[in-house]
């Protein structure tokens, strides 16, 4: 790549990264150690969080069986998560901005930890569906200033790259680290416990918070109730309808009404958010290219990554026959790919910039996509499975990190639970077009009594998605050439 092809913000990026890792100081901070136990409470709160995405996923039977869930009913298990989750991010955002990122981080975890307590109790189908919507609720509300707490905490710009780097893998690594949490628990206890374990780490998370984080600077001014109840309800609207979609049909009136109120409330809301004076959503936030492209892509990757947990699962139980532990540990190539592609993105972050690692890593995942739909029967785990599961993890781990950090550059201190609610439900919204389309896919070639016909295209459609985000980096993220008009 010649320096003329080099963007801005990549020169920016690298620069800032290479200053800091040439002017080493000799001495640590005096707050440095407070500031990572901060960055490590943080962390582990979104790893609890992200994991209540999937670790339910391998005790959906045991869940069925128990509570009495019909076919139909039990898909809320998941959907009600999501969809309280996706929904309500941009609120989250918001009120952090308002009202003090850490105490709603920390209203945000207590609702997620009772929640979670209820859930492991509950004796119904209703309740337990109505715990998990809570849970969605709570994490809406703490996410947003998970990102904005973490780049506050980190006393250096060094320090921050490596906790996006961090944050990167616990977002992408947490949904098959649940998988494996989730076997385990199911196993060795009951289904019951993968809820039950949220207590005891959302506890010590609220103990320590108000020890090692500071609380933010509120932002003054009026709320904006028009733009939280037009955010609200166009994200909730967008995220029911293509849940229910692959079931529903993409043409039936359901689906298309709500895609209708969620177009019409994000239309309202753009409009409102240009003539308030304190908007929930700033217009300016979407005013850059590179961010845009960086949403965007997140979204597009985010959607095809979802395959790994609803194909991989089904394909590694039913065709290899894995029970609900030996499962779990047949992503660990994912998850230990991402988390240790972390420990290096961000050197090469200071050196490549953002970019290149895109690219190649978008490139790495349409691959593994592909590699996976060539699963034929009677390939076992290491001839079918472990080659392409490990390259997805090394390629998600070199993607995530540049999009967060492009995504949040040059956001002021004072929006940054802004554009953290807004990343986050670009991929929460990301995730349910992506598994909404996936599973439609899936369904339309599936074949009675066989797996492989209908993954095989699905599989194909996820890496689809990731070439549209390479298509999406290389138009809107790379940007003009330095120095042209």
């Amino acid at each position: 790549m010649s320096t003329d092809t080099v963007t801005t913000s990549d020169r920016a990026t690298r620069a800032a990264t290479l200053h800091s890792s040439t002017e080493l100081p000799t001495e640590l901070p005096d707050n440095a150690g407070r500031a990572a136990a901060g960055i490590a409470i943080v962390l582990v709160a979104q790893l609890m969080l992200i994991l209540d995405a999937t670790v339910v996923n391998v005790a959906l039977p045991h869940i069925a069986a128990d509570l009495s869930f019909g076919p139909a009913s039990l898909s809320w298990v998941l959907n009600a998560y999501t969809l309280a989750f996706g929904g309500l991010l941009l609120l989250g955002g918001r009120l952090g901005d308002v009202f003090g990122r850490r105490r709603m981080f920390e209203a945000g975890i207590a609702i997620f930890t009772a929640a979670s307590f209820m859930g492991g109790l509950a004796q119904s189908a209703d309740m337990l569906v109505m715990s998990r919507a809570a849970q969605g609720v709570g994490a809406a509300l703490a996410a947003p200033g998970v990102l904005a707490l973490l780049t506050t905490s980190a006393p250096d710009e060094a320090a921050r790259n490596r906790a996006l780097a961090l944050f990167g893998a616990v977002s992408s690594g947490g949904m098959s680290l649940g998988l494996l949490l989730g076997g385990f628990l199911t196993d060795v206890g009951s289904w019951r416990w993968t809820l039950i374990i949220n207590v005891p780490i959302g506890l010590a998370v609220l103990l320590l918070t108000r020890r090692f984080l500071d609380e933010t600077a509120r932002r003054p001014g009026r709320f904006d109730l028009v733009g939280a109840g037009t955010a609200t309800l166009g994200a909730v609207a967008i995220v029911w309808s293509l849940i229910g979609a692959p079931e529903q049909g993409w043409t039936s009136a359901r689906t298309i009404l709500g895609l209708a109120v969620g177009a019409a409330a994000l239309a309202v809301l753009a409009v409102t958010e240009r003539r308030v004076p304190h908007p929930m959503l700033r217009p300016e936030l979407l005013r850059s290219r590179p961010r845009v492209g960086a949403l965007a892509v997140m979204a597009l990757v985010v959607g095809g990554q979802l395959s790994m947990f609803f194909l991989a699962v089904q394909l590694i139980e039913g065709e290899l026959g894995f029970g609900p532990m030996a499962t779990g540990l047949a992503f660990l190539p994912l998850t230990l790919g991402i988390f240790g592609m972390s420990r290096v993105t961000p050197r090469l972050l200071g050196r490549l910039g953002a970019t290149p690692m895109i690219v190649t890593g978008t490139l790495g995942l349409a691959a593994s996509f592909a590699w996976l739909s060539t699963v034929a029967a009677g390939d076992g785990y290491i001839d079918g499975v472990f080659g392409p599961m490990l390259l997805n993890g090394l390629s998600a781990g070199l993607v995530f990190m540049p999009l967060t950090a492009t995504a949040l550059g040059g956001v002021e201190p004072e929006h940054a639970g802004s554009a953290s609610g807004l990343l986050q439900t670009f991929q929460q919204l990301g995730g349910a077009i992506g598994l909404a389309v996936v599973v439609s896919v899936y369904a339309a070639g599936s074949v009675p009594g066989q797996f492989l016909p209908g993954a095989q295209g699905a599989f194909l459609t996820s890496a689809t998605f990731a070439v549209l985000a390479l298509v999406a980096t290389l138009t809107l993220i790379r940007g003009r050439r330095a120095g042209s008009a």
